[in-house]
């Protein structure tokens, strides 16, 4: 299917009412997992087509090209709202953050597994070793604060288990930049790939820098700044993907293009039929966006808008379960590390100055959050069911015990045999 040949609704008809614009939320119990994913996943889509034509008409001074600019921004405006505001009432924030995590492993292991370029799946499977073991440091919380067994949530589709641990996620900011793919070159693919993954971590870096101060817990607030760190640092691993040399033009359009693949790959896999209603009514929305940006295109730049990307519909947004995939990475790319070349390195090959140690070191000084989420759970059970390694655990429980929190912190590197998949603990008294 050519997106620029399909008929869509044209844009001076989409201007929807209140009534449209607001929409009964999905169920939080009966909803498919993959329900909640896919409306996380477009909440992040629309922030960023939002953001993005923001930047864009701060730096034009074209006013024919500004006012169409402003008029699908603000139709894109209320998608976002008619997505976002499908999350349940009842649908805690830790729910919704499990649902987050969902995303970024599932969607990342089936973006690498349908990457042609092979330095750019190389990153998206990098990015897949931190996002699941944030899963599991939530799962932590949600269970001793809130009882809920984070399979209520993910539905059995994705293991939670302890990956490369958080406090390792940490670097120097300057070295998460990556190669730039060539414009001129990269399959539309890759494009549509890399944006879309793109939104979805901008958004969860959002959705915690808005919504982790929420609950009293110290610990639990302290987690969320700690991973709200590390999604800033992919948003930068996977925005200096994108060829800095695009013009304006070629972004919107990808953007665009983005949208489009996207809501009418949920369309076609959603099994909630009233949501398959709103997936179809956007997706014929963004075609009316993308023909609008094709035509502005071949008007100012004279080139054909396929040269940017393709012919084909792309499908960047499929979800289905990936444990599989998820597991041969973690048993096999666990120990790798990003070198300062803009390439990778294994823990035993890093430089003693890398640039990464300080950054990890100074961050943790107090102790890591996410190693916290651990020890609570120790102290809940009578044993560390991350490491599951009794004299371990007895070194540990004792430096606790005689209030030593920082010497008792767990060790840099936890072996792959190490991990488990989550299991039911009983709440701390305190959190009661």
């Amino acid at each position: 299917m050519n997106l620029l040949e399909e008929k869509g609704i044209p844009i001076e008809k989409q201007i929807r009412t209140w009534h449209d614009i607001v929409r009964r939320p999905f169920n939080r119990m009966e909803a498919d997992c993959y329900t909640r994913t896919r409306q996380i996943l477009m909440n992040g889509i629309e922030t960023e087509a939002w953001s993005f034509k923001h930047c864009f008409v701060r730096k034009s001074q074209d006013k024919e090209l500004n006012k169409l600019l402003v008029n699908i921004r603000r139709i894109e405006d209320m998608q976002q709202t008619t997505v976002n505001w499908l999350s349940p009432v009842n649908q805690t924030v830790l729910d919704t953050t499990l649902g987050y995590e969902q995303v970024a492993v599932d969607l990342t292991a089936w973006l690498a597994q349908n990457e042609p370029d092979d330095y750019v799946k190389e990153t998206f499977d990098f990015g897949l070793l931190e996002d699941f073991d944030h899963l599991y440091r939530y799962s932590q919380f949600a269970y001793l604060i809130e009882e809920t067994d984070p399979n209520e949530i993910v539905q059995h589709m994705t293991d939670v288990v302890i990956g490369r641990p958080t406090q390792n996620h940490h670097n120097d900011n300057k070295i998460r930049i990556r190669k730039p793919y060539d414009k001129d070159k990269a399959s539309p693919t890759t494009k549509v790939n890399i944006l879309t993954l793109i939104s979805g971590e901008q958004q969860t870096h959002n959705y915690y820098a808005e919504h982790g101060f929420m609950y009293g817990n110290t610990d639990l607030k302290r987690l969320y700044a700690e991973i709200c760190d590390v999604e800033e640092e992919h948003v930068t691993m996977y925005e200096t993907l994108v060829d800095p040399n695009e013009t304006m033009l070629e972004k919107w359009l990808v953007h665009e293009f983005t949208e489009a693949c996207n809501y009418y790959n949920c369309y076609k896999d959603e099994p909630d039929e009233r949501l398959k209603l709103i997936w179809e009514e956007f997706t014929q929305m963004e075609i009316g966006h993308l023909q609008a940006a094709a035509e502005i295109f071949k008007k100012t730049e004279k080139r054909d808008p396929e040269e940017v990307i393709g012919k084909e519909v792309v499908l960047p947004c499929h979800f289905e379960s990936q444990k599989k995939y998820v597991t041969n990475i973690l048993e096999n790319e666990v120990d790798k590390r990003l070198s300062e070349d803009e390439g990778y390195l294994k823990i035993n090959e890093l430089p003693k100055d890398w640039a990464s140690y300080k950054v990890q070191e100074t961050a943790a000084k107090d102790g890591a959050p996410s190693e916290q989420a651990i020890r609570l759970s120790a102290k809940s059970i009578g044993r560390d069911i991350a490491c599951a390694d009794e004299k371990l655990l007895k070194k540990q429980t004792d430096l606790l015990e005689r209030g030593l929190e920082k010497e008792a912190q767990a060790p840099n590197t936890i072996p792959v045999e190490k991990y488990q998949k989550f299991e039911k603990i009983p709440p701390l008294d305190f959190l009661n």
